[in-house]
C-alpha cells in the first residue's frame, strides 16, 4: 500500500464498517413502510397485550413474506430482542438475501436437512437462553390448505426445555395473496397478524397431545 492510496483505503473502510448498520437500518424502515403500504400491516392482540417480555410467537406458514409480516407487527420494542427463524437453503441462497435476513431481522438460520452431527434446534435453545423471544413456523416448510400442515416436534421440544417460557399463536391472514406463486410485483391486500392466548406445555402431555392442541389455537385464531 502506497502513501498515496493509505488514506482512500482507510476511509473505504470506515465507510464500509457505518455502511453496514446505516444500511440494514434504512432497509428496515424501508420495509416496514413498503409492508403497511401494500398490507396495512394489522396487529390484533386478541389473547394478550403486546408485552417486552421472553416469548415464543408460532404461526401459519403460507408464504415466505409471513417472516416480514409478523416481524412488521410487532411493536418497535419487541422487534429488537424477537429473532425469527428461517431456512438456511432459502434464505442464504444469494448475497442479497443472507444480508437482508442477518442483518436486517437477525434471523435464526436452521437446517431444514437433518444431520447427525447437528441438532436443528441448539441455535434456537443458545438464543432463548440468552433471553431472546423467538418467532417460529412449527409447519417447518409452507403450506398452500387453508389449514395448517401438522406440526413438527421443536415447538415441543422448546416448550420442555423452556417451561416457563410463554408460547403465544398467532394466524397470519392473506400474505400469500400479496405475492401469489409465480409473481415477481407485490400486489395490495388487506393483512392481519392475530396474537392469541398464551399457552404452556401442561404438565405429562405428550407430544402429539400437545402439536394437536398448538396447532388448534393456531387455527382458531383464523375466525376471530
Amino acid at each position: 500500500m502506497t502513501a498515496q492510496t493509505a488514506p482512500f483505503r482507510h476511509w473505504k473502510d470506515r465507510a464500509k464498517a457505518w455502511l453496514s448498520p446505516q444500511a440494514a437500518k434504512l432497509m428496515s424502515l424501508f420495509l416496514l413502510g413498503l409492508i403497511r403500504v401494500l398490507t396495512g400491516s394489522q396487529a390484533r392482540w386478541w389473547g394478550c397485550p403486546p408485552k417486552a417480555e421472553q416469548r415464543i410467537y408460532f404461526a401459519n406458514h403460507q408464504s415466505h413474506a409471513d417472516l416480514v409480516m409478523i416481524w412488521a407487527a410487532l411493536p418497535k420494542e419487541l422487534r429488537r430482542n424477537v429473532r425469527a427463524v428461517a431456512a438456511r437453503d432459502y434464505w442464504t441462497k444469494s448475497a442479497f438475501k443472507h444480508w437482508l435476513t442477518s442483518a436486517v431481522f437477525n434471523v435464526i438460520y436452521v437446517s431444514r436437512e437433518r444431520n447427525a452431527q447437528e441438532d436443528p434446534l441448539e441455535p434456537l435453545i443458545d438464543a432463548l437462553a440468552a433471553g431472546d423471544s423467538l418467532i417460529l413456523f412449527p409447519e417447518g416448510t409452507r403450506g398452500h390448505a387453508d389449514e395448517p400442515q401438522a406440526f413438527k416436534a421443536g415447538l415441543y421440544n422448546l416448550a420442555l426445555k423452556f417451561p416457563r417460557i410463554e408460547l403465544i399463536p398467532a394466524w397470519i391472514a392473506n400474505v400469500q395473496r400479496v405475492m401469489p406463486k409465480g409473481e415477481v410485483v407485490p400486489v395490495p391486500v388487506l393483512c392481519s397478524v392475530t396474537f392469541g392466548t398464551p399457552m404452556h406445555l401442561l404438565p405429562d402431555e405428550e407430544r402429539q397431545v400437545f402439536l394437536q392442541r398448538a396447532r388448534a389455537e393456531v387455527t382458531a385464531l383464523r375466525d376471530v
